[in-house]
């Protein structure tokens, strides 16, 4: 199924309670209103009409995605993270629908931009700047970034968030846990509720610039002597809890890594998963996003910028050690520690219809990881496998656990280096960075 993709634009941003509820209702209408025509439709022809087709046409995708890319704020981000970014929690129609919103988000008109940052810095605040540039060098769900000079000479990137979005999180949260109650993908009997609680604690974390900050100054210490990374220097006397103010680095989507040579694509991922691993196994604390947005490239210097540290998230040790115990338990191909691991993260419930089912999914896991030196990620055999029994389980009634919020994150983050992997035809050698942590 394909759907239109719609260019980012100057748009303001919905600030009033009643504005952003009465945008989610319109559209809720909208999509009830075409549901009935094309049922009616249906039933005039004597067909018994699919209420879960109807609802995911691509007309409705279309109405839902450009709907919630306007609105911003979590109405655009909650879709994204209870979906995890790997259709763990949604259905795949659902999920896409979600997964698709952080390619289309617009950008606030300049008058609002100034109102915003007059508050934030009073209105004076043009006159420290030699330069900015009012137009965004990225526009995301939560806030925009832009590029300025200021007369002391640093060369800043200062994300800009937008109005009213903190205020709105809460509303916004619930009316879009309605929306998806609505659609009826979800089983019966799967409890959306706790990670509706999780995407609302995350996304008023998220809005926290100043806690942001924090954990950006905290990366930069850990990872101060590492070739392989760099990370924006944090300036507080530019920043508030509405407005990050840091150092800007020159640098490409991550995703021209793939123009490389071989030996390049290797490096810088190999390096990230490594980061991965380091941030699990050694700092205890992730940057729990994997979106490629996230990561830059600096052809000139090999480094990769790391950018956004919103999504930070300290793991609990409990995690950490389930982990520990599953990566141990594969490497030496211990089945009965497997099982054991598994169950400690409630992957499997320990005496379910699916768990052998489940554990073969994961063996199958390591299988490919210990078959040679490097795991060559562009190999789609394992991906192949990996989503065929997926499906398998999913039309034998398969409802997935749910997991302690930590692991969630974990399978995130990994699923996340995994596609980019994937994305940059990539050759890594995951066996020897997995021993270097778990053995």
């Amino acid at each position: 199924m394909s759907y239109r993709k719609s260019s980012p634009t100057p748009l303001a941003v919905p600030k009033g309670r009643f504005v952003r509820v009465a945008g989610l209702s319109s559209m809720t209408a909208g999509i009830a209103g075409n549901v009935a025509v094309h049922a009616l439709r249906e039933i005039s022809r004597g067909v018994r009409p699919d209420l879960r087709a109807l609802l995911m046409t691509p007309g409705n995708a279309t109405r839902i995605t450009d709907q919630l890319a306007r609105m911003r704020g979590a109405a655009m981000k909650v879709g994204q993270l209870i979906s995890m970014d790997a259709g763990e929690v949604l259905p795949p129609e659902l999920a896409d629908i979600m997964a698709r919103l952080r390619d289309q988000a617009h950008f606030m008109p300049p008058k609002q931009l100034r109102d915003v940052l007059n508050r934030a810095w009073g209105p004076e605040w043009r006159r420290p700047f030699q330069s900015f540039n009012v137009m965004p060098i990225a526009a995301a769900s939560i806030g925009q970034v832009h590029r300025a000079v200021l007369k002391d000479g640093r060369d800043v990137a200062i994300k800009v968030q937008y109005p009213g979005i903190a205020r709105s999180i809460d509303s916004d949260v619930a009316n879009v846990a309605s929306l998806v109650g609505m659609s009826g993908l979800l089983p019966k009997s799967f409890d959306l509720d706790p990670y509706i609680q999780e995407a609302r604690s995350q996304l008023h974390d998220e809005t926290d610039y100043e806690l942001e900050g924090q954990h950006l100054r905290h990366f930069a210490d850990l990872l101060q002597n590492d070739e392989a990374f760099e990370i924006p220097e944090f300036y507080p006397d530019w920043s508030t809890s509405d407005v990050l103010t840091m150092s800007f680095l020159e640098g490409h989507p991550i995703e021209t890594v793939g123009e490389a040579t071989k030996e390049e694509r290797n490096r810088v991922c190999s390096a990230l998963v490594d980061l991965t691993l380091r941030e699990i196994f050694e700092f205890g604390i992730m940057q729990s996003d994997p979106n490629f947005a996230n990561y830059r490239y600096n052809s000139s210097n090999g480094k990769i910028s790391l950018l956004d540290f919103g999504a930070t998230r300290a793991l609990q040790p409990s995690a950490i050690d389930g982990y520990l115990r599953l990566m141990r338990a594969g490497l030496f191909e211990d089945v009965v520690e497997l099982r054991n691991a598994a169950s400690q993260m409630q992957l499997i419930e320990g005496d379910g219809l699916f768990d052998d089912r489940i554990l073969g999914m994961i063996r199958s896991v390591f299988d490919a990881i210990l078959s040679a030196n490097e795991f060559d990620f562009s190999d789609r055999t394992l991906a192949s496998h990996l989503n065929k029994e997926g499906m398998a389980l999913a039309e034998a009634g398969y409802i997935p656990r749910q997991v302690p919020m930590d692991i969630l994150y974990l399978q995130r983050k990994i699923g996340g280096m995994f596609l980019l992997a994937t994305r940059l035809n990539a050759s890594v050698p995951v066996k020897t960075l997995l021993a270097k942590y778990v053995t």
